[in-house]
């Protein structure tokens, strides 16, 4: 238990392993500009239950060597990170920007994956109705890249969220809560939740580790999702559990109710005028459904 360093052909995975050694495994996928240590909150609670809390880095975020990457990597790196822990099945839970991962890991041929939970998750954005409409004049610009020069994408993709690498490095979650709150992408809940003192301390933590490499990492992931998927969401045969809030300004519930429609195994919770960081105030339901005995 703790954190470990696993070469992936030259470059590092940062790792962490925390919960109950013992305990039923779930392999948690950060979100977007944060890092391994999204639940730093919710590991005693993990241990409580018996679970097993597995996390990382993708690349470009907090321990993690830079790296181009997509959903097929990502998905490559978990089972990885299984195989040199000595795992066997496990269920993954992916938040925000980390579920389209958390689906690409349970798309793996093989049955490994039992699970797979999705909070205020991404749907495919080129499939999404409505969605690249959403896109601001930058990002359509940094989209127009693909598929021929993914790299410059992602350096375009990345430039909008520089002047948070500033912000966070002063007033760490605080600025980066305010940041947001000035864009009008978080809602009330959203503001209240991250700044209870249950939570607020971990998660500037996890703000800081996962800037503290620049916004690179960021880049790639609105490449992986605001481009084409490189993943056959068709090959997910395991239970999909589906959980968004009703006043979601980053990431709306028709991403939930798209991915709802589309796979199917899926089940839609939807928390009535309830954000983005849902996570925070659910964690422990979410991790007893995603490790519930099989009666099936």
């Amino acid at each position: 238990m703790g954190e470990i360093d696993l070469d992936r052909g030259g470059r590092v995975l940062r790792v962490r392993d925390a919960g109950e050694p013992d305990g039923a495994v779930v392999m948690y996928v950060h979100g977007t500009t944060v890092s391994r240590l999204d639940l730093l909150s919710g590991e005693q609670l993990a241990a409580e239950r018996g679970v097993r809390l597995i996390s990382f880095d993708r690349p470009g975020y907090g321990g993690s060597s830079p790296a181009p990457f997509g959903l097929a990597s990502i998905a490559a790196d978990a089972h990885a990170i299984a195989d040199a822990l000595g795992l066997g099945r496990f269920a993954t839970l992916g938040s925000s920007g980390g579920g389209p991962g958390a689906l690409a890991t349970a798309a793996v041929p093989g049955g490994r994956v039992t699970r797979a939970g999705i909070a205020s998750g991404w749907a495919p954005f080129q499939l999404l109705p409505g969605a690249l409409d959403e896109l601001d004049d930058d990002d359509r610009a940094a989209l127009s890249l693909l598929p021929g020069d993914p790299a410059a994408a992602a350096s375009a993709f990345a430039a909008w969220l520089e002047p948070l690498v500033e912000v966070v490095r002063v007033s760490g979650g605080a600025g980066f809560v305010s940041f947001f709150e000035g864009m009008g992408l978080l809602s009330s809940r959203d503001s209240e939740v991250l700044r209870d003192p249950r939570i607020a301390p971990a998660f500037d933590q996890t703000v800081r580790e996962g800037l503290r490499q620049g916004t690179g990492g960021a880049g790639w992931d609105y490449v992986s999702s605001i481009g084409d998927w490189d993943i056959d969401l068709s090959a997910v045969r395991c239970p999909v559990l589906l959980w968004y809030g009703s006043d979601d300004r980053m990431v709306p519930l028709k991403h939930g109710s798209w991915l709802a429609e589309h796979l199917p195994r899926a089940q839609l919770v939807v928390r009535d005028g309830e954000g983005h960081a849902g996570i925070f105030e659910h964690l422990g339901e979410m991790l007893d459904a995603l490790t519930e005995p099989d009666t099936s």
